[in-house]
Parts: C-alpha cells; sequence; structure tokens
C-alpha cells in the first residue's frame, strides 16, 4: 500500500511522464485531440445551458480552460500533482484538486455536466469510477466521454504491423480479454487498460443511464498522412449519457 505521501497512481508511469506530457500536450493538444475530439466534444457542451462540470481525470487542464471559455464553472480533478499544479499555473482563477476518479470529494448531484475526455483507459477499478461520475451528476444531468475505442486499445502494444504480403496493418487480438498494456511516445510511458466496449455499456447501462449520443469521429484538418491514418482505424469513440431526472 502507498504511503501517505505517495501517490497510488506512480506505478502507472503518470507521475514520472508528466513533464513530457505537458510538453507534449502545449496549448492546442495532440493530433487526435485537436483535429478529432475537440470539436465534437465542445458541440456537445455548446447552447446546452450547462453551468457547472466536473473534469474527471482533467491532466494538465487543457480541457478545463476550453469549458470555462464556453462560460461553464468546471472543477478538474487529476490523481497527479504536477498536472493539477501546472494546470493551476496556467489558470489561476480555475478550480482544481488533486482527487481520484474512484472516490470522488462531491456530494450526491453537484454537476450539470461530467466529462470523462480520454480518461477512462487509465482507470484501473473502472465500475467504481463511472458508479461515482454518476453519483455526482445532477438528475437531467450529462455524462460526456471520450474514449479510445475498444477496437483500438485492442491491438495494444503492437498495433500498426507488416503482413505477409508487404501491406502495413493494424492488429487486433484477445478483444474480449481485460487487460493493461504500457503504450510509449515522445518520452511519455503510461499504462493504458484495453476492455471491450460491452464492458463500458455494461457499466454505464448499470448506473440507470441512457445513451443519447455515440460517434466514432474523423479528423477535421490536419496533416493529410495523420489523416489518413486515422480514418485507417477506429480510433476514438465519443458517448452521452443522460441521468434521469427521477
Amino acid at each position: 500500500m502507498a504511503g501517505p505521501h505517495r501517490s497510488p497512481y506512480r506505478s502507472n508511469g503518470w507521475a514520472e511522464s508528466a513533464q513530457a506530457w505537458i510538453a507534449d500536450m502545449g496549448d492546442a493538444g495532440d493530433f487526435g485531440r485537436r483535429f478529432v475530439l475537440d470539436p465534437p466534444m465542445l458541440a456537445r457542451v455548446r447552447g446546452r445551458g450547462f453551468g457547472t462540470a466536473l473534469d474527471v481525470g482533467c491532466g494538465e487542464g487543457r480541457f478545463c480552460r476550453m469549458l470555462a471559455k464556453e462560460g461553464i464553472a468546471t472543477t478538474g480533478i487529476d490523481p497527479v500533482p504536477a498536472l493539477i499544479e501546472h494546470a493551476r499555473g496556467r489558470h489561476p482563477g480555475g478550480d482544481y484538486r488533486v482527487g481520484r476518479a474512484e472516490a470522488l470529494d462531491f456530494p450526491d448531484a453537484s454537476f450539470d455536466l461530467v466529462v470523462s475526455y480520454l480518461s477512462l483507459i487509465d482507470i484501473p477499478d473502472v465500475a467504481t469510477a463511472i458508479a461515482e461520475m454518476a453519483r455526482v451528476l445532477r438528475p437531467g444531468g450529462t455524462l460526456l466521454i471520450a474514449n479510445l475505442n475498444s477496437f483500438n486499445t485492442a491491438g495494444m502494444p503492437g498495433g500498426w504491423e507488416t503482413d505477409f504480403s508487404g501491406r502495413v496493418r493494424y492488429s487486433i487480438d484477445h478483444y474480449l480479454d481485460e487487460r493493461v498494456d504500457w503504450a510509449s511516445w515522445r518520452g511519455i510511458r503510461i499504462q493504458n487498460w484495453h476492455r471491450p466496449l460491452s464492458t463500458y455499456m455494461g457499466l454505464l447501462l448499470e448506473r440507470g443511464l441512457t445513451l443519447t449520443h455515440f460517434a466514432e469521429p474523423a479528423p477535421i484538418g490536419g496533416d493529410e498522412k495523420q489523416v489518413a491514418r486515422y480514418r485507417r482505424v477506429p480510433w476514438f469513440l465519443i458517448m452521452e449519457w443522460r441521468k434521469g431526472a427521477g
């Protein structure tokens, strides 16, 4: 068990990768965020009347800052102190707290909108995390999720391989087996969880949430080679779930 001054998430690589992550995200985010996820994610929140939001696994706070620009009072939580410290420095007027998705330190029904922007893949106890997200959501509120597509994570850690004919293809295997693998790029080395889509769907349905939107977004702009790569493989998905008013 971790001591009182040691993050329980240290072993998954996030604490060690925090500075490399901050440098890689910069102001605009990476290709997937900037050209694939940001436009449809923002479209799902604009003009909807959301007053308060919780960003679970906010990292360095980039999407929190975007939500704040939309006039939404946003709280960001993340278990990595270095990321929260950076978020506070970038957005002194924001509300950023060290915290875990599996133990949200908020009363029931606290937020109009709860966002999980590529954070479910980082959480070992995803069942408890989803239950907590549903708990802090107000009746009639929205849980907005962006996640790596399960067909994509089923290819970790190898993914792109050259077949017998010399053609580069994306290979998936053991799709139904939940597992965790290491992902490494540009000085970042972190753990990502693969789970079949049915695992996420089942957990969300168990909380009494209703699916109101599902999309597998395509790139909008950006480098042509990157666009072509993202169009070959189901990379991301976006889901919107509504909490019943009863």
